[in-house]
Parts: structure tokens; sequence; C-alpha cells
């Protein structure tokens, strides 16, 4: 069966010193790098989605807390505005040559990769009927966080038609732990793996 890499977002934004870091941020964009270089044979495809906001005061259909604090739920601060360096991928991210790049929540509040757009297709082709083309069956999903957009989009990566979905545990990182244990319960309910990478 053809086989998936999904890299969620691992964005200067999402990493220590970013507007919306998560603990461990850094580390696993630099543990997906040496994972990429080690195991980038086992894929048909890599994938990698990043954040791609509007900036205020486009709020991104209220993503964004403009009048108040935020949630860490529903609302979140400013951050991974198009075009600004918070919304690159994170320097110790070393993708492959032909990843296909996947860009979301432009003036929406998108969680998942398959909401967002591929920066490359001229015909509005979306991640799920990519994916459907290259006829993959299987898809692990790794990056930034495991209680959002990582679980976000192996939940539609399941609903998209992929027989296997696998979240490689190890190679994420959570906004909170009570989110992510939800989030990984959730999960499991919906007969996606949890797995650590080799």
């Amino acid at each position: 069966m053809k086989s998936a890499l999904i890299v969620v977002d691992v964005q200067n934004d999402f990493c220590e010193g970013g507007a919306l870091a998560v603990a461990g941020g850094a580390d696993v964009a630099a543990r997906i790098s040496d994972y990429l270089r080690r195991r980038a044979d086992r894929y048909d495809t890599v994938v990698a989605t990043r954040d791609w906001h509007a900036p205020l005061p486009d709020t991104n259909d209220g993503h964004f807390a403009a009048d108040g604090d935020p949630d860490y739920v529903t609302t979140w601060p400013v951050h991974c505005v198009a075009g600004t360096p918070g919304a690159e991928y994170h320097p110790h991210l070393e993708l492959p040559e032909r990843t296909v790049h996947v860009v979301k929540g432009e003036s929406r509040q998108d969680y998942s990769g398959f909401q967002g757009r591929i920066v490359d297709a001229t015909d509005g082709r979306q991640l799920a009927g990519l994916l459907l083309d290259r006829n993959i069956a299987c898809v692990d999903v790794v990056g930034l966080a495991t209680d959002f957009c990582v679980a976000a989009t192996a939940v539609d990566a399941r609903r998209g038609g992929a027989t296997i979905v696998t979240v490689l545990t190890d190679l994420t990182a959570a906004v909170s732990a009570p989110t992510a244990i939800r989030a990984l319960t959730d999960l499991t309910a919906q007969r996606i793996r949890l797995e650590e990478s080799r």
C-alpha cells in the first residue's frame, strides 16, 4: 500500500520563542528531520502544512482573540501571519525536495491540513484529492500540536479514506497534558493508531 507522511505546522510561532510556543516544539522539528533522513524512503509522498493566517484586524473567523485574552481552546494569540517569520518552518525542520506544501487558516480557523490548499496546485485541489489521486492508503501524522492540528489532520485523513492512519506520538508535542489526553483518547476511539517512530 502506498503511504504518506504529513508534517503538521512545525513553524516558528509554535516553537520556543514564538507567539504560541509549544514546549518541545524545536526538539520535535529536529526529531522529524532525523526521522526523514532515516525513513523518507518509506513514504511515497511527504506533505507539510502551515498555518497561514491573515493579519489583524482580520480575526480569521474568531481564531484570534482580538478583544480579550485567548482561552487557548477556541481563541488564540495572533500567530503564523502569512509572510511573517513566525509563519515560516522552524529552521531545524528539513523537508525533502518534493514535499507537497499546504497552507491553511487563510481568514478562517482551520485546524486540519485537509482544510487548506496545496500551494502549487493550479486546479484548486486540496490534500484529500491529492492523496486519492496518488492512491495513498496509509498516512502517518507528526508535528504540532498533538491536541489540536495533529489530531484534526489525523481524523480527516481517516475520514478521507486512508485505510491506516497513525500518529507518531514521539514526533509531536502538545499544548497541554489534559487536552492531549482527551485528543489521544478520541483518536483511539476513531481507530487511529498511536505509535512511536522506528
